[in-house]
């Protein structure tokens, strides 16, 4: 079953036609024969990529020389490399697992060569396993870099970092929702570190955090239903009952209204489904969200209001 990793994107891979006959500049330059005729956002299988590109189904840099390609891959989940984004450029690590990375080595050169060698480079990024999403044609946006990463023995060493740009558009919309799953994977692969694991990737840990743009679905909550849950709860939390934490500079309780089922689940945004909570509560119930929490907010929620 496909994750819905885009906004708007099927969950049926459609059959297209890959090839079209119409010649195309590389980078404004080069000419380049039987364009891929393959839309940003679509989702492939493995054999379905090495199908349509006529490359290798293995490695995150894949040339072929059928198609005068160069399809890098953007493993999110696991790969031993720190790719980012930082805004609309993507700093993509290099080739090479064990040891210092060569700029002249294999793919590296390929790609660091790709604005006048006349290789289409495509970017493919990885949220799920066998599901990728193909980005677009990518072009160096600049010079490549050197930074520190671990190695597959977790050995310091340096790689080479290539900026990356689309050549036409912007990245596919990914929903809120896929970030969030992604990050939750990797707080839970960085709990199972030892503390001198824990410390390597510190050391090693760019400076500025990666950011990219993501689709959010924000419903539009009824501010008189948060207002009235949080004035019938008198200031306590209606889960664990204590008093607000503090107070907020306008001098009222620091409550947060929470649907008890939630909106984007099919709930209504009603006071029957909402009651007010304490910010600590109100985390609880997102992260964890026990049934009998669950319960005690219902009944919570059907309390009436009474005015004071």
């Amino acid at each position: 079953m496909m994750l819905g990793l885009l906004v708007g994107e099927p969950n049926k891979l459609e059959r297209m036609d890959i090839w079209t006959s119409r010649s195309h500049q590389n980078c404004g330059e080069h000419a380049v024969n039987n364009e891929l005729n393959l839309a940003p956002g679509k989702v492939l299988s493995n054999d379905q990529l090495s199908s349509i590109f006529k490359c290798s189904t293995t490695g995150g840099m894949r040339r072929s020389k059928k198609t005068k390609t160069l399809v890098i891959v953007s493993d999110h989940i696991k790969s031993l490399y720190d790719d980012r984004w930082l805004e609309d450029v993507l700093h993509y690590t290099g080739m090479g697992k064990v040891g210092p990375q060569s700029l002249t080595f294999m793919q590296n050169k390929t790609l660091n060569e790709s604005n006048e060698n006349g290789v289409g480079v495509h970017l493919f990024e990885v949220f799920t396993a066998n599901q990728y999403v193909y980005v677009g044609r990518m072009l160096l946006a600049g010079e490549p870099y050197q930074e520190q990463q671990l190695d597959a023995k977790d050995n310091k060493r340096l790689v080479w970092m290539f900026p990356l740009r689309i050549v036409d558009g912007k990245q596919p919309n990914l929903s809120e929702l896929v970030i969030q799953v992604l990050v939750e994977k990797k707080e839970k692969a960085a709990r199972k570190l030892t503390d001198d694991e824990l410390r390597k990737r510190v050391e090693t840990a760019p400076a500025k955090a990666g950011s990219r743009k993501v689709v959010a679905i924000q419903p539009q909550r009824n501010e008189f239903v948060s207002e009235l849950a949080k004035r019938r709860a008198k200031g306590n939390c209606q889960l664990c009952s204590k008093p607000a934490p503090f107070k907020k500079k306008d001098g009222f309780p620091c409550l947060e209204s929470h649907h008890v089922i939630w909106i984007s689940r099919g709930g209504d945004d009603t006071p029957e489904n909402t009651v007010a909570l304490c910010p600590n509560c109100h985390r609880k119930m997102h992260l964890l969200g026990h049934k009998a929490d669950i319960v005690t907010l219902s009944l919570a929620a059907l309390e009436p209001f009474v005015s004071t």
